[in-house]
């Protein structure tokens, strides 16, 4: 067994925070995942980001402590759930954000890095069904941005969210109203080279950075998208590839990875280490 059924006070790094997306059981739900004890990946999944408290909405490379049990709806052996549901105390009690950042996430991130998609891809199939893992790409071919077919959230997502639970209601018996993050209206999507591909594969990054960065960028430009999609694209394929070093972690989607499909994975976060000591923050992380 990969990790024991339950985990006590597990201390996890959270090193991947997707974009929201409502759920009609569970509001709006955030899929983390990280390193438990700094070592083995772990999923955290359903954590509804509406429900918990400002002080347990953990920012990416914070340690947290919680207890876990095995997801049973989710075959893939990293997969867990909070043992309590989203009434499960998580305490953030850490954040690697000191002077030399960087170095120390490194020290934790790059423990295993893959290089070869079709070395993962193999251990996805497997008995093992390795679903999250570090891969360092030989080469970032481009940046793609796809415009999504539908504009908005579903409608029983929609009406869902107007539906007021026992988390809505303040202690004075009032509602209060919970908006959903906004859905993205493009597709990001990393082209690139991995050892041993003959051609470049494309993935999507469904990191919630990336939302956030766009929806700034859209802020910043007065709602003019096509400025706000350059700006996305020069982060990510100018800005990222001059100054910094590029990891990507990835995660199989789980209805994929079901069916056995020729390659399950997406980009899940995007690990940019500076080549220098210098780091020019360009985003706010909304939530």
């Amino acid at each position: 067994m990969y990790l024991p059924q339950e985990i006590n006070k597990a201390r996890v790094l959270i090193l991947v925070k997707t974009y929201p997306k409502p759920n009609t059981s569970y509001g709006e739900t955030v899929c983390t995942a990280g390193l438990l004890a700094g070592e083995k990946w772990v999923r955290i999944y359903p954590i509804s980001w509406q429900v918990l408290k400002d002080s347990q909405k953990y920012p990416k490379y914070s340690w947290i402590e919680l207890d876990l049990v095995r997801n049973s709806s989710d075959f893939r052996q990293e997969s867990y759930k909070p043992r309590m549901g989203f009434d499960e105390n998580i305490q953030v009690v850490g954040k690697l954000d000191t002077a030399n950042a960087w170095e120390a996430r490194k020290q934790y991130v790059l423990g295993e890095v893959f290089t070869s998609m079709k070395d993962l891809i193999s251990l996805a199939k497997s008995d093992s069904g390795k679903s999250l893992a570090t891969l360092k790409p030989i080469e970032i071919v481009d940046f793609l941005i796809e415009e999504e077919p539908e504009k908005d959230w579903k409608k029983q997502w929609l009406n869902k969210s107007k539906q007021a639970s026992i988390f809505d209601i303040n202690s004075d018996g009032i509602v209060n109203q919970q908006r959903l993050v906004r859905k993205l209206p493009y597709k990001f999507k990393y082209k690139f080279l991995s050892a041993g591909d003959d051609t470049p594969r494309e993935l999507s990054i469904q990191d919630w950075e990336i939302g956030a960065l766009f929806w700034n960028c859209l802020r910043r430009s007065d709602g003019d998208e096509d400025v706000a999609k350059q700006q996305v694209r020069k982060k990510y394929f100018e800005d990222f590839l001059n100054d910094n070093e590029i990891y990507l972690f990835l995660g199989t989607d789980f209805i994929h990875h079901r069916k056995n499909a020729p390659d399950p994975f997406i980009i899940v976060g995007v690990f940019y280490p500076p080549k220098t000591s210098q780091l020019s923050m360009f985003y706010k992380e909304i939530g």
